[in-house]
């Protein structure tokens, strides 16, 4: 058994984003994310973007993102990719996103998930 990877991450930003989807819309957010996610290297000082759907609820989708910096979050806030998210967020959501921000100090990851076939 592989020990995981261990990093510490001082002075990163994150959010968790709440995103609730307009009823029978999921799919078609979810598209419109994986979308964004595909243009990530707009913005290489995005670390990380995780998209997770709510086993509870069919309407919820959550976002995890972690930042290099605040700069790093801000220049986030002004890519193309970004802008053109926001503006076709609103055909598919129910309500405002809600956003929790947090400094993450610590983070744990399997080898494994490196290594594992992602092909979709």
């Amino acid at each position: 058994m592989s020990e995981p990877r261990q990093v510490f991450l001082p002075g990163r930003q994150a959010l968790i984003v709440r995103l609730n989807a307009q009823a029978g819309k999921r799919a078609a957010l979810l598209d419109l994310l994986n979308t964004y996610a595909d243009g990530l290297a707009e913005e290489p000082r995005t670390e990380m973007y995780m998209v997770s759907v709510d086993p509870d609820d069919d309407d919820l989708v959550w976002l995890y993102e972690i930042f290099q910096d605040d700069d790093a979050e801000n220049e986030h806030r002004k890519s193309q990719g970004f802008a053109d998210l926001m503006h076709a967020l609103p055909a598919f959501l129910e309500g405002s996103p809600a956003v929790l921000r947090m400094q993450p100090l610590r983070m744990a990851l399997q080898e494994k998930v490196f290594t594992e076939n992602w092909t979709f």
